[in-house]
């Protein structure tokens, strides 16, 4: 844990709280805005409009966090609006009420995700950073266990209580803001202009990056393509018998698996190499999904989780640190910013088409159209030569 310095702790802490803060929602989410009156259509386009504005805002303030040489502002900026959010869709039931609220949350994460990982990759060196970003990982990923607990203890003692938790949620969200405040930035470098850069500025740094950057991305972007919501999974084990209980329990135990093999699998990346632990996490991904084609018992969906959280832990913070190592230190949070808000875009239609092709074509056609563009780009990214 030497290479792991106090920014780096404190950043990974502010995000164990914001992710504890959000996924004690998670679960609950569904259920109460159908209590306030919301369809399932009026979700779907919560839900869609939500992540657009979080992928657009990724590459957007990215791109102005490198341009203004600052990244601390932003990451206080984007977890206080987050924080701010949760309070905000307690107070009021009214639907364009919750739309802006909801938005406001996914705006905070477009603004902070950029310069929040660029101030990582600023703590590292190129040997360090798969544990550096594993480890932030990690306690992200905590949260995402801590907080869904949280919430069935409170909702077992409260049931239906959704609004108290919204409020409850609020507190973690305040001890994410305090800590940013204890975070000290070292200046990043710089590009030449100050000026604010256009909403879709971002998109030209695509045309300006490097080879090497565009085949990576590029091919992960075709992976996110196929790689729906976790909703699916879940809907997958339900269908196959388990009580709702048992599938929140499944989602936390592989949120548990994540956080506990995410800094292995970062330490591992490092010494074995990005391109390989990564391909690796394909492959297991691949196997989850060509498991829920065919799983028809409860234990072989926990052992599928199993392998879905080691997935998990050996390609999100590892992409991440891959993407640091290949692009220019000064176009770090572009660089993130670009990825991030494509891959949010890709994910929102990676649903909208699993979910197409699920109704025409039934479950195990859209888990193993899945697998097996897993494993194609998989195979892509063995044999680059660019990439290293």
């Amino acid at each position: 844990m030497k290479h792991i310095s106090r920014t780096i702790w404190i950043l990974s802490l502010v995000s164990l709280f914001t992710d504890m803060a959000s996924e004690m929602l998670y679960p609950v989410m569904p259920v109460y805005l159908e209590s306030i009156g919301f369809s399932v259509l009026l979700i779907g386009v919560l839900e869609g409009l939500a992540e657009t504005t979080a992928g657009l805002s990724k590459g957007y303030f990215g791109n102005w966090s490198d341009r203004a040489g600052k990244r601390l502002p932003f990451v206080q900026i984007g977890y206080g609006l987050s924080a701010a959010s949760k309070p905000l869709l307690a107070l009021f039931v009214f639907p364009l009420w919750v739309f802006f609220a909801r938005t406001l949350d996914r705006l905070g994460k477009g603004i902070r995700t950029g310069a929040r990982d660029a101030l990582l990759s600023a703590e590292t060196t190129p040997e360090t950073k798969g544990q550096v970003f594993g480890f932030h990982r990690a306690l992200d990923t905590l949260g995402a266990v801590l907080g869904p607990c949280l919430a069935l203890l409170y909702l077992y003692r409260y049931p239906e209580n959704y609004r108290s938790l919204f409020l409850l949620a609020f507190i973690p969200g305040m001890l994410a803001i305090g800590s940013t405040m204890l975070i000290r930035e070292r200046k990043p470098a710089a590009r030449q202009t100050k000026t604010r850069p256009g909403i879709f500025d971002f998109v030209k740094y695509w045309k300006t990056s490097s080879p090497a950057y565009r085949q990576l991305v590029g091919a992960l972007l075709l992976f996110a393509l196929f790689n729906s919501s976790d909703i699916f999974l879940l809907l997958q084990a339900k269908a196959i018998g388990l009580s709702d209980s048992t599938v929140i329990g499944v989602y936390i135990f592989y949120n548990l698996v994540f956080a506990v093999a995410a800094l292995p699998m970062g330490i591992l990346a490092d010494k074995a190499g990005m391109r390989r632990v990564f391909t690796g996490g394909l492959l297991l991904f691949a196997l989850v999904y060509l498991g829920m084609a065919f799983a028809r018992t409860p234990i072989a969906v926990y052992g599928l989780f199993f392998l879905y959280g080691l997935y998990a832990a050996a390609t999100e913070g590892v992409g991440k640190a891959w993407i640091t190592n290949i692009c220019k230190k000064e176009d770090t949070a572009t660089a993130i910013g670009t990825y991030t808000g494509f891959q949010s875009i890709c994910a929102f239609m990676a649903s909208s088409l699993t979910g197409l092709v699920w109704y025409v074509w039934g479950a195990p056609v859209a888990f193993l159209l899945s697998a097996a563009v897993a494993i194609g780009v998989g195979g892509y990214l063995l044999i680059s030569k660019n990439l290293h």
